[in-house]
């Protein structure tokens, strides 16, 4: 019987496929016969078909414990199952895998991975993750990486806790001890007004400019050492410290785009039509799982539950809508920097809303986490001869976060992709 997604194609690479079938009370076995790389014609509904692996830390940044209550039961479920890191890009701390999952993954070389790091202070790292396993748990990633397994690191970053010095050593032993992962992600925590940890804050302007100079010290040792940057730091500190996001040879081939490094650029290359590096996905910090598998099966359903940003909501095709002579770009405050630093003066007609985020409050500013009762607050504001755009990446399953839907705003708006050759299309009318 297989665990997961990944066993099914495996078992189902064949072209005899013996089945034994259940409906309702009654067993039965056939055959499928098929050519090679022939689709068989069913649907898998999920990709884990036994328990998810869920989390027994506590880290006090989590953003999961910084929800609210009364949301759907779905959005406080936390996963730390390294399948789904392989499958969607979640992140796992490596605190719950056993020998028999490393074998499984060299067997199957089950990557890439990605794995929240933190820190390598082994103290540090099980106080910041609550977990005393937390200290032993990255023994996992040496033998992770001496068995080739492609591995995507992050390390999210808290003011007085695991920054400056802290940060330096965290690097310093990257280079020494783990130089073959793939990437580093150096991202800000992320508060919202209701996390009950008074230790934590969020990063002034004059510290998030240090920890890109001390990132930009890092990538040339790096560079120096290896050949590759290897550590980029995220969009959102460049915005925070007021600084200029790098050329698009930073990102690479934007393999961090998940992780919010490089989304503005990306955006930057759609809109202005140069040669996209690829298609990107539009995930927030609840993960996008409504992708492709990437062995080619048509399923969307991540076992992580609602904690994907699934657009189940299907955007409309906005090269053949009609657009009107006034039109309003609804997005986050981090988005509406973003998209002014992309198109620069908008022309006359059209405008960016920035929607603060008072549901969540705190320095949430990110336009996948944007509410449905947020946005019904800015319509209020709209003019009834403006056409609004919102987009479609703060929709999952047709929901807003609070759990809101297009039927419950105050007025049509038309959710269009999270792109930009969407916005261009928006802009130029």
């Amino acid at each position: 019987m297989p665990r997961d997604i990944i066993e099914w194609h495996v078992a189902t690479d064949e072209k005899r496929i013996p089945l034994v079938l259940r409906r309702g009370d009654s067993m039965f076995e056939t055959t499928i016969n098929r050519e090679t790389l022939e689709p068989i014609g069913l649907q898998i509904s999920s990709s884990v078909f036994d328990r998810v692996k869920t989390c027994d830390n506590h880290c006090d940044f989590c953003f999961i414990y910084q929800l609210p209550k009364g949301l759907r039961p779905s959005l406080y479920l936390k996963d730390d199952d390294y399948r789904l890191s392989f499958l969607y890009g979640n992140f796992t701390t490596l605190t719950r895998f056993t020998e028999s999952d490393f074998e499984r993954v060299i067997t199957e070389h089950i990557s890439p991975l990605n794995v929240s790091i933190h820190t390598f202070d082994p103290q540090l790292r099980a106080s910041m993750l609550r977990n005393e396993r937390g200290a032993v748990s990255l023994r996992w990633l040496r033998e992770l990486l001496k068995q080739g397994i492609d591995v995507r690191g992050q390390v999210v970053l808290c003011p007085g806790v695991n920054d400056g010095p802290a940060l330096d050593r965290t690097l310093a032993m990257v280079l020494d001890q783990y130089a073959s992962i793939t990437t580093i992600a150096v991202v800000p925590l992320g508060l919202s007004k209701y996390n009950p940890e008074s230790n934590l804050r969020v990063h002034t302007q004059a510290e998030a400019s240090r920890v890109l100079e001390q990132v930009d010290q890092w990538r040339a040792v790096f560079m120096s050492a290896l050949g590759r940057p290897l550590v980029y730091a995220a969009d959102e500190l460049f915005l925070v410290a007021g600084r200029d996001l790098p050329a698009r040879d930073y990102y690479g081939d934007f393999e961090m785009y998940e992780d919010g490094i490089g989304m503005i650029r990306q955006l930057e290359i759609e809109y202005r039509q140069i040669d996209a590096v690829f298609s990107a996905e539009t995930p927030g910090f609840f993960h996008n799982a409504d992708v492709a598998h990437r062995y080619g099966a048509d399923y969307s359903n991540n076992p992580a539950s609602e904690t994907g940003l699934r657009r189940v909501v299907e955007p409309i095709d906005i090269s053949n809508a009609t657009l009107g002579s006034k039109r309003v770009i609804f997005t986050g405050v981090y988005g509406a920097a973003a998209l002014h630093s992309v198109i620069g003066k908008m022309p006359e007609g059209v405008r960016v809303v920035a929607v603060q985020n008072e549901f969540f409050g705190g320095n949430t500013a990110v336009t996948g986490l944007m509410t449905g009762s947020d946005i019904n607050r800015e319509l209020r504001l709209v003019s009834d001869d403006e056409q609004v755009f919102v987009p479609d990446v703060c929709l999952s399953a047709g929901r807003f976060l609070d759990g809101m839907t297009l039927d419950d705003l105050i007025r049509d708006i038309l959710v269009v992709p999270t792109d930009g050759h969407a916005l261009r299309r928006i802009v130029e009318g």
